[in-house]
């Protein structure tokens, strides 16, 4: 599978993930995107997993029609 880490998912994370493909918001030169734009962005490029920290982003962002899985880390640590 394909996964983003978005800003602030621990990349030490990506260690337990070796059978996939991970690369970072910041890898991918994403760093400057809105949540909307990340989205649209990883989901074009292929994506099939997002991984975040952003807590609200499901009160920012109308994710019915996404294509990609979203997965909110309640805790970094």
């Amino acid at each position: 599978m394909r996964i983003l880490f978005d800003q602030g998912t621990p990349v030490p994370l990506r260690q337990y993930l070796i059978e996939h493909s991970v690369t970072t918001a910041y890898e991918e030169g994403w760093s400057n995107l809105s949540n909307g734009d990340l989205l649209k962005s990883s989901e074009d490029k292929g994506y099939q997993i997002f991984v975040t920290t952003d807590r609200n982003l499901r009160y920012q962002q109308n994710l019915s029609d996404r294509q990609i899985a979203i997965v909110v880390l309640l805790s970094t640590s």
